[in-house]
Parts: structure tokens; sequence; C-alpha cells
């Protein structure tokens, strides 16, 4: 899965790095409000932030020259609008057309629908292996003749190294679907969506999921209280229990008799243990029988003739569509895969974190970009240590602006007022649908950069990265719509 023609074959395209004029005057511009429109002006000042506390690049694509900038150069976190660098890096040199294979092979004969040996499966990192898709993919092995498999499933995850080891490290919430770690054999992002019913006829409250994993038992200790819904979660609590397998999730608190029908998606189990335990509900589902167990082995196809071919081979959706949902909706884990396969396609496999770092200052000072204020830390935006310079972002933007790609890279933001993270802001108004842009919050951060369609007809780069108290809170929303709603005016 390595490729050595990455290096051989990078291609830097003059055109795509901003103009060094342009960069060196805006680098000279002084931090202060003085060159900003006067509506934003106000608003940072009525909220007391400072000039050093907010990073501001604006610039037509058919201009060298900014129309707004402060701090440039200065390095500030930009929570999840850093999914652009990353989607871009894949973009560029991945191509739209990349996929990512999900290989099975067999542990032995198959003698007339069984398998007399294990069931190997091997993952490269699909960022997007859903419930659907690995049902198409036992629905495959069914029609190649495979019912029964006497031996285990085997699951090789050894192409991205196992570098985190606790989903709750961000914030404490190790239940979130936000803080799900990649595995190069992820299925459905490791999320269940979990349903509750009120069921006053047994004065209870019926919980199911789905998908439901045979390896996962879940207690209801849910109990049923008259009124209506409300409180934290609808006063739903849940613990995962079962030490390092985490295969008990405990389910109590107080719901209102008088609530709908109501779900929430968490995650549970790991990754390798949840993908072992749809893929055999799903397989026992449809009349499959599984006689063995879970094996993990990061090094399974070591054992097999360097001649095997797999047994069947799946591919995931091609890149230029995956990169719709990451930064339509700011899918985390999705982001880091990718992130992940530059390091693995550069650098060789095991894929870490360094390698994909490395990886990409290296695609990025080929781009002439600058990388001194950047740190692009797992490709997410789910880390307190991410860096980046709202020039460096800008020029990435722009470079974006000269590729190819470009209609492929700006399809995968959000529309204002119309879908992803900007469903619900800039509604029914002149510039709704006039702005593609991605968002990004964490706690005193609130960043978007992207691109304004123009009342005039012409097309600009813009980025906003806000890191103050309460940034993401009202302040940080009011001064970006401030700054979008004057680009779009212009």
């Amino acid at each position: 899965m390595t490729s050595n023609s990455f290096l051989l074959g990078l291609v830097v395209m003059s055109h795509f790095a901003v103009s060094g004029s342009a960069w060196a005057q805006a680098a000279a511009d002084p931090a202060d409000w003085s060159d900003l429109p006067a509506l934003l002006q106000r608003v940072l000042e009525a909220h007391d932030i400072k000039p050093d506390q907010v990073g501001i690049y604006v610039q037509a694509l058919d201009s060298d020259q900014p129309l707004v900038s402060a701090n440039p150069v200065k390095g500030f976190n930009p929570a999840s609008t850093i999914k652009l660098v990353t989607t871009w890096l894949a973009l560029s040199e991945l191509g739209p057309d990349r996929t990512w294979p999900t290989e099975v092979y067999l542990g032995g004969e198959l003698d007339r629908g069984t398998l007399r040996g294990d069931l190997v499966i091997k993952g490269y990192g699909d960022p997007y292996l859903l419930t659907e898709r690995l049902w198409a993919l036992q629905r495959q092995l069914k029609l190649r003749g495979l019912q029964r498999i006497d031996g285990d499933l085997v699951i090789d995850n050894g192409y991205f190294a196992v570098e985190d080891t606790d989903p709750g490290a961000f914030d404490g919430d190790e239940l979130r679907v936000y803080n799900v770690l990649p595995d190069a054999l992820l299925v459905n992002f490791q999320a269940l969506t979990l349903y509750f019913a009120p069921d006053p006829a047994r004065n209870s409250v019926r919980v199911f999921a789905e998908p439901m994993p045979a390896n996962l038992a879940i207690e209801n200790r849910l109990r049923l209280k008259p009124g209506r819904c409300g409180g934290f979660r609808n006063g739903v609590s849940l613990e995962l229990q079962g030490g390092a397998v985490r295969n008990r999730l405990v389910v109590s608190g107080d719901y209102g008799a008088e609530c709908a029908l109501w779900s929430m998606s968490r995650s549970v189990l790991t990754a390798p243990s949840y993908a072992y335990g749809v893929f055999r509900s799903l397989w026992e589902e449809s009349g499959g029988v599984l006689n063995g167990t879970l094996r993990v082995d990061p090094n399974a196809l070591a054992g097999f003739p360097q001649t095997s071919e797999p047994f069947l081979v799946v591919e995931s959706p091609p890149l230029g569509d995956l990169i719709r949902s990451i930064n339509k909706y700011s899918n985390n884990v999705m982001s880091r895969h990718l992130f992940l396969t530059l390091g693995a396609d550069v650098f060789g496999a095991p894929a870490t974190s360094a390698k994909a770092r490395k990886a990409a200052e290296l695609i990025l000072r080929r781009q002439g970009l600058d990388t001194s204020a950047l740190y692009l830390d797992n490709g997410s935006g789910l880390s307190r240590d991410v860096r980046i310079s709202a020039g460096t972002l800008a020029s990435i933007l722009r470079n974006a602006g000269s590729s190819p790609w470009f209609a492929e890279y700006v399809s995968s933001m959000s529309l204002a007022g119309l879908d992803g993270t900007l469903k619900k802001r800039f509604t029914a108004e002149p510039a709704t649908g006039r702005m593609h842009l991605k968002t990004g919050r964490i706690d005193d951060v609130y960043a978007t950069a992207g691109y304004v369609h123009a009342a005039s007809g012409r097309d600009y780069v813009v980025v906003i990265l806000q890191n103050y108290p309460d940034a993401d809170r009202g302040p940080g929303e009011e001064a970006q719509a401030a700054l979008l709603r004057w680009i779009y005016e212009q």
C-alpha cells in the first residue's frame, strides 16, 4: 500500500503559491483593528477582544493583495477548520479518485460452503466503512460460496499504528462519537444509535440500538417518571463497563412518560471488538455461521504466502465524495484517517501521526507555503495544540482555487443557510447559499474559513481565527457574521 511515486512525482506548480510581495505586505500589517470593517471593529471592541486574540485574512481570488489582514503570521488554534488543510492535502496529493481497500482472506480450505479455518479481514483505513457496506461485503462473501466459518474472525488493523488508547483524553467524555480514535478497520465510526421509547402500559422505557453488536450487553435501569421531557439528555445517563473490552452499557436515569421516541449516538466497545460484534450480528441474521470468536492480529497476513491473493476486495467511495462528509459535517475520525493515510503513503506503514505531520509539511513546503506557525497534531482539529496562521490557511485556500480539483474541494464545504454546520446560519437572506465555509469550535476557540461569492460576482477567500475566553459563544459568532456579511457586500 506504500507508494514511493509520491516522493518521485510530487509536482510543484508555481501558480499555486501566493505572491511573495502580497505575503510580505500582509506580514507587515499592524496587529490592530484600524483596517477592519467598522461593524467588525465595533463588535470586537464591545466585547473587549484584544488585537492579538484574532487572526483575519481576506483576499479576492483574482487579486494579489489582501483586502483585510490582521495577525496574518501568528499561529492560532483553528479547531475544525484545520480539516480544510487535511482534505486539501489528501485531494491534491492522493487525487479525487483515491479509494481505500478492505481485503478478505481465507485462512483455510473452502469446502461446500464451509471455511475450515479463520476468516481474515485486513483494513487499510477506509474512512467510510458503514454498516450497510459491511453488509454488502458479507453479501459478496456468500455469493462466492461462503456460508459457515469454523475458525475465528481475525482482524488485521496493523496498517495504522495504535497510538492513542484513551478516547476521552480530549475532554473526558469517552462515549462521544467525536472522540472516536482512528483504526485501520473502523466500522460505522464505532457508533451506536440508542433509541428510547416510553411504555406507560408496562411502566417502563424500552431501549434498543442500531446496529446491535453481538458482543455488547445493554443493561436497562431507566425509570419512567410522570411528566414531560427535560433536563440534561432527557435524564438519560450512560456508563460503559466491562474493563478493557468495554462490552457492557448501563443505561440509567428518569425518563419522562410524555417523551416521544428519542435517540442519541455514542461510541461503544473498542474498534476491533465493535467491528467483530457488528460483523457477527449481520452474518448470523442472514443465516451465516461463525463458530469462532474475535482475534486481533496486526500481522495476520505474515503467515500467508506472498503470492496469496485476497478472496475478496471491496473499495471505499472515492476521496472526492468522502471529503464532503468530513467538511460539511466536521467528521473528526474520517479526517484523521485521511491524515494517517498521507503518512503511510509517503513514509510507509504502519501509519503514525508523526509520519503524517512530516508528510503534510513536506507537501505544503513544496507548494510554496509557510509552515513556520503550523502544527497539525492529528489533522482533525480536536486538539488544544493544533496551530496555523490566518495567512497560511488563506494561502492554502488560494492554492486550491487554482487547482483542477477546486470544484470537488469547494463543494465539500457547508453552504451558508442550506446544509452542514451552516444550515441554521445565514438563512433567508441575500448571502444564503453564497458562502462555502468550514467552521470550527471548541471551548474558547471559534474559527471559520472558506470562500464567499460576493454580490459583485467576485470570489473571496476568508479566514477568521478567534482565540479568547468564550470565543465559542456569542461574541465569536457575532464577529464572524459581521465580517462575512461585509465581504458578501463587496
